[in-house]
């Protein structure tokens, strides 16, 4: 039976490099002819993974969140009565930001939204949302830079 060019090429280096006179150098000719006598191959592979690893961390570096520079946290959220709801929360901004409040009832339905105009720097801001049935919670569903385009 024939051996397979993949077993021919493997014996082939198997015995040229049985066959040479220092143990330490273990030529594959076989081998070599196939793939080349440079290390051209790692080379152009090593610059390659360099350069996307700094692309990635220039690209990580430089991400600087789809929200701009506008963060908020909630504080504290109330629905006494059906016809309103309350929520307290935290806004930071460099020069203030427009924020769009939503009330869901408790099937995540919408029941009641407002849009609430915060001045710039650290704020604490109480907004009261009316609704048209009882709200189960109360969320920032964004806040913006003043006079960014939605």
């Amino acid at each position: 039976m024939q051996p397979t060019p993949e077993e021919d090429a493997v014996s082939s280096a198997e015995t040229a490099a049985d066959t040479t006179a220092d143990p330490s150098v273990r030529t594959t000719p076989a081998l070599r002819r196939h793939h080349g006598n440079g290390p051209v191959f790692f080379v152009i592979g090593t610059l390659v993974a360099v350069l996307c690893a700094i692309g990635w961390g220039y690209s990580v570096m430089s991400y600087s969140g789809l929200g701009g520079g506008v963060y908020h946290q909630v504080v504290r959220i109330s629905a006494p009565t059906p016809d309103e709801a309350t929520i307290s929360y935290e806004v930071n901004s460099k020069n203030g930001a427009e924020c769009l409040i939503v009330a869901r009832d408790d099937r995540f339905v919408e029941v009641g939204q407002v849009r609430s105009t915060v001045e710039g720097g650290n704020r604490m801001v109480t907004t009261t949302v009316e609704t048209v049935r009882q709200a189960a919670t109360v969320e920032v569903a964004s806040c913006r830079e003043q006079g960014s385009q939605d």
